[in-house]
């Protein structure tokens, strides 16, 4: 059984990107059940319901994350089952590239498997998302390191068709104010614009420095969003009858 197509209804690829990644260049990652689809727990955190959703996309969801499992979305519109937990919920913006100076940096490195320890232990330190031990299979990292020690990367994650999402970006303490952060931003930009796709990223609302920092490099608001983040009820509902299980594309 192939991976499900985009519905009917879905609309530009950035109203439900994670959805359109899943369906479209990410599509050898997903897991899915029935219409919800998600990628492999050590690769990224989120899930894709269609929009509108049905009650048997939620116990779709509920299958695929397990009984007390995380649900993890981003640009929803309809809440959860009111009997899931509700563990993370914030307001965010959606900016996309209007007239970025991409421009590769000389001083960075291409990241790899091999240097997931440093990037997992930079990560821990300075908070920039969601980053996994196969995070780095989902596009092109750039890393800057001083002494041989990884101090600032970014890259790439969600990538519905034709887009690329920036994430990732961090720079450790001992380093920042020298404009690593920025540079990179731009140089993973540079990446993307050279695949002939457009570059786009997601802060948080309430994150104003880092939003006005990417308005400054040419990024401009295209919508607000909402991110969340439910457990599961410990007895979701049974899927209809004749629904399937769970189906994973090949790995690679």
């Amino acid at each position: 059984m192939s991976a499900p197509r985009a519905a009917a209804g879905d609309g530009h690829p950035l109203d439900n990107p994670v959805r359109a990644a899943l369906t479209g260049p990410h599509a050898h990652f997903a897991e899915h059940r029935g219409r919800v689809l998600r990628y492999p727990a050590d690769v990224a955190p989120w899930v894709a319901v269609p929009d509108p959703t049905e009650p048997a996309d939620w116990a779709d969801a509920a299958a695929l994350a397990g009984p007390g499992g995380a649900v993890t979305l981003t640009a929803f519109r309809e809440p959860p089952p009111a009997d899931w937990e509700i563990t993370f919920h914030a307001e965010g913006v959606q900016l996309v590239d209007a007239g970025v100076a991409a421009a590769p940096l000389p001083q960075a490195v291409r990241l790899g498997p091999a240097d997931v320890p440093e990037m997992l232990d930079l990560v821990a330190r300075t908070r920039p998302g969601p980053f996994l031990p196969r995070t780095v299979e989902l596009g092109t990292y750039l890393g800057v390191r001083r002494e041989g020690v990884l101090v600032a990367m970014a890259g790439e994650r969600l990538r519905p068709p034709g887009w690329s999402e920036i994430s990732g970006v961090c720079t450790d303490e001992s380093v920042r104010g020298q404009g690593l952060g920025t540079g990179l931003v731009l140089a993973v930009a540079h990446e993307i614009r050279e695949r002939g796709e457009t570059p786009f990223l997601h802060a948080s609302a309430a994150n104003t420095n880092a939003v006005r920092l990417y308005e400054s490099l040419g990024f401009v608001l295209r919508r607000r969003t909402s991110f969340l983040s439910a457990l599961v009820t410990e007895h979701p509902p049974a899927r209809l009858p004749g629904s399937g299980g769970v189906r994973t594309a090949a790995v690679r």
